[in-house]
């Protein structure tokens, strides 16, 4: 029997096996390869919502939590606080373990079979300049999968999936996997056999860091960062603390600035503001919880704007009416040192395995942010002679973590 291939994603996840070389990718929602890493906790009917539906009730408003990016809190404190979710008591740790639990019921109801065993993928690094936290992230990963009900799970670094799945074309060639929270690159050399691994590097930057960039530079100005304080005592000023807007603007951590003690500290920050109106607009944000509203609609902006058109950024959840633009010029500005550091950290690659630049024959892109046009831009820079592909950008890393689970073939 194959194992079970499963791309748990800070973004998107999915499911897929493989038998005699044949990849299946299962349909974990109706219609579609993969399905949003979300997870929606509904306070009325007691229900883990996740995926589309998770989305869905976020949209309409109903009573519960929401949350996205769950990815980036393993390996950190985070993972192992128990909170209070009305009335359940969890560690975002079970909230990750009851999503790959819904992944493993819906494989088995999809291909009738009753999956223990699985091939996992990870990024190279999940903390690439903290190797404690690094190592501590794969444990909690694994323990994910063990709690939702995998007895035998064997992880495997995703742009090496992705090699896997591209083929073994004679050459070198350079996995570039652009995922929501990290940045992988597998270094491999083809042939008409088994392909060779020559180096995997890999840093803690992804989609999510393109989204908090965009949301810092164009949207939380307009909600008061930036800004002055008067003192409450004398006639100085002071600026406005800038720890809550770098929350707001990164998924992983909206859900929990929905807290009586933070909504204070904002209706406080609004009677001494210099500009009211827009502090104003953050205390409707945390009184009404659409912090992530407004980060899809940072997102939406992003793809639209990395086509080539200015984009409006609906901010309707702050101020009605507030849609402000965003500009191709602004992915630019606000992306280029990030897309940077993804050429710079494909270049360490290179380094690993004392290989020159123009010895890489291909680079094939690979995860849905490296769709962005500055990435693509950072990536040429680094291998002006490679020949650019794009694989399946959304399943490749899938695809070749079922391959590797294949019982009659790399298993």
């Amino acid at each position: 029997m194959p194992r079970l291939g499963i791309d748990f994603g800070t973004s998107n996840s999915g499911a897929a096996m493989a038998v005699d070389g044949k990849v299946r990718l299962l349909p974990l929602e109706p219609g579609k390869a993969t399905l949003p890493t979300a997870v929606f906790l509904d306070y009325d009917t007691r229900e883990t919502l996740v995926g589309s539906d998770a989305v869905a009730a976020m949209i309409d408003g109903r009573e519960g939590r929401f949350m996205r990016a769950l990815k980036s809190i393993l390996g950190t404190p985070l993972a192992r606080e128990r909170r209070q979710f009305l009335n359940r008591r969890l560690t975002l740790l079970e909230i990750v373990a009851e999503f790959l639990t819904e992944v493993r019921l819906r494989s088995d109801a999809a291909t009738g079979l009753t999956f223990r065993s699985a091939v996992a993928g990870r990024p190279v690094h999940f903390h690439s300049s903290d190797s404690g936290r690094d190592a501590q992230a794969a444990a909690d990963l694994d323990e994910c999968y063990r709690m939702a009900g995998f007895d035998d799970v064997r992880f495997l670094n995703e742009p090496e999936a992705a090699a896997l799945a591209a083929g073994r074309m004679p050459g070198l060639s350079l996995v570039v996997d652009i995922g929501g929270g990290t940045s992988d690159f597998t270094l491999f050399e083809g042939s008409d056999g088994a392909g060779r691994v020559l180096a995997s590097h890999g840093i803690r930057l992804g989609g999510t860091d393109f989204d908090r960039a965009l949301s810092i530079g164009r949207v939380m100005p307009l909600l008061g960062l930036g800004g002055e304080l008067r003192n409450e005592i004398g006639t100085g000023r002071h600026d406005v603390p800038r720890a809550i807007y770098h929350q707001l603007a990164s998924w992983e951590r909206i859900a929990f600035l929905y807290s009586p003690a933070t909504l204070r500290a904002a209706r406080k920050m609004e009677k001494l503001a210099c500009d009211p109106a827009r502090l104003a607009r953050l205390v409707r944000v945390l009184e009404d919880e659409t912090g992530h509203d407004i980060a899809f609609a940072v997102e939406a902006a992003k793809i639209a704007a990395n086509s080539g058109a200015v984009a409006g950024i609906d901010l309707e959840p702050a101020e009605r009416g507030l849609r402000p633009g965003l500009a191709p010029a602004d992915l630019v500005e606000f992306c280029g040192p990030l897309a940077l550091r993804i050429g710079q950290a494909l270049a360490e690659t290179l380094k690993l395995a004392g290989v020159a630049p123009d010895a890489v024959s291909r680079a094939i892109l690979v995860g849905g942010s490296s769709l962005l046009a500055t990435v693509d831009l950072a990536v040429r820079a680094e291998l002006p002679g490679a020949v650019i592909e794009r694989g399946d950008v959304f399943t490749a890393v899938l695809s070749g973590l079922a391959l590797s689970g294949d019982s009659a073939g790399q298993g």
